[in-house]
């Protein structure tokens, strides 16, 4: 199979002059301490429309025949993709219907609208809605976009990795977020030509993680199932594109939980001062949790950062729970008058806050004179929870 090379990648970039943005990469030392060396981050959160889909899909739509053009495309996705191809096509006067699962996320679901796109809601995963996509463009006769198996895609995808090599020339090491493999693809094409010596490695999430077993079967696996909160990079089939490329260009593929990209959501928006979704933080939350082999300096991209802002919510109450930031603790008091501020008087002592408190009475499993107290508390970190509990416990107070 004949893979993208970097002169595709270099055409694209002269495609893409003065469409997308030259995104910054900022130097994190927060997370550098966390990973032991120097990282940088690549931050297409920052791109427009929020991720660098973008690149590709004005790549591929930039060399559509007038003919195809006119009867407009048809496009798939969980969010991030739909947005870059309704953007690409209003930029270049090209009508687009996206079909997206019916939980697609709010906000990407509004702004693929904004940007002028006719949006379809089909079935509960990116594959229901992939496969009413193709239905529709076979059956409109329309071109149907890719999310990314086609050359055009990688090769919009790779101008990242152009940015890469001239802003960190002496990067010794490159962690890209994976999902389809278009951008891994891409960006692993350009270091392959210009800096052979780099370490190339796609992170997945632990849920979705459908690469592996496509590697060692030599072709496209299709999971069962999908199980991660990272909808960017939920793809439970590869393409046979980008499977050939990762296969032939990377140096390790590893994944990470949703645990650890809770985490790392909340490092970046805390310590990076970014807001990250969880599929664009994959390959920071990797670096954090010491999956990476390589060497340093590390470039690390932050692909997507189109989040809805009650899941980020939800998510900085997890990543805090991950880091020991926030605690949950269940303990059970006397049923008599000033019990309760007793208990609450200890944590003060303990210096944790309180958030919030749920206070039961009517559990058949308490014993008679005894409430149930659920504390939801501010805390320093996973030691200071452990000697609160520690604490509870030798007042009295069983921790469960």
């Amino acid at each position: 199979m004949q893979l993208v090379d970097v002169d595709a990648v270099r055409s694209a970039r002269e495609r893409l002059a003065g469409v997308v943005d030259r995104t910054p990469v900022e130097r994190s030392r927060a997370i550098g301490q966390l990973a032991g060396g120097q990282v940088w981050l690549k931050c297409e959160n920052l791109q427009r429309a929020g991720s660098f889909k973008l690149r590709g899909a004005y790549n591929r739509i930039a060399q559509l025949p007038s003919d195809e053009r006119d009867r407009g495309v048809v496009c798939a996705s969980a969010g991030n993709h739909a947005q870059g191809v309704a953007l690409a096509a209003g930029l270049q006067g090209v009508a687009a219907t996206v079909f997206m699962p019916i939980d697609a996320p709010l906000p990407k679901l509004e702004a693929t609208r904004g940007y002028g796109a006719e949006v379809q809601l089909v079935g509960r995963s990116f594959d229901d809605a992939m496969d009413a996509a193709q239905a529709h463009a076979r059956d409109e006769q329309r071109t149907f976009v890719h999310p990314f198996d086609h050359h055009d895609i990688i090769a919009g995808q790779g101008t990242a990795g152009l940015e890469i090599v001239e802003q960190v020339p002496d990067a010794a090491t490159v962690v890209v977020c994976l999902g389809g493999g278009g951008l891994l693809s891409g960006i692993a094409v350009v270091l392959r030509a210009l800096r052979p010596d780099v370490r190339i490695i796609g992170v997945q999430a632990a849920g979705c993680a459908s690469f592996a077993a496509s590697l060692d079967a030599g072709v496209p696996v299709r999971l069962p199932v999908s199980t991660t909160i990272a909808d960017g990079i939920a793809v439970k089939r590869p393409g046979e594109l980008t499977l050939a490329h990762v296969g032939s260009l990377v140096d390790d593929i590893v994944t990470v939980t949703d645990e650890e990209l809770s985490r790392a959501v909340v490092i970046l928006l805390e310590r990076a001062k970014l807001v990250v979704e969880p599929a664009g933080a994959a390959a920071v939350a990797a670096l954090i949790a010491g999956r990476i082999e390589g060497d340093f300096p590390v470039v690390a991209t932050v692909s997507g950062g189109n989040i809805d802002p009650l899941f980020l919510q939800h998510l900085v109450t997890g990543g805090l729970s991950a880091i020991g930031r926030y605690a949950s603790l269940r303990t059970r008091v006397p049923d008599r008058p000033g019990g309760l501020s007793a208990l609450l008087a200890l944590v003060a002592e303990q210096r944790a806050n309180v958030i919030g408190v749920n206070h039961h009475r009517l559990d058949p499993r308490l014993q008679l004179g005894y409430v149930e107290v659920v504390l939801e508390l501010e805390t320093r970190g996973h030691p200071h929870v452990a000697e609160l509990a520690s604490a509870l416990e030798v007042a009295g107070y069983p921790v469960g």
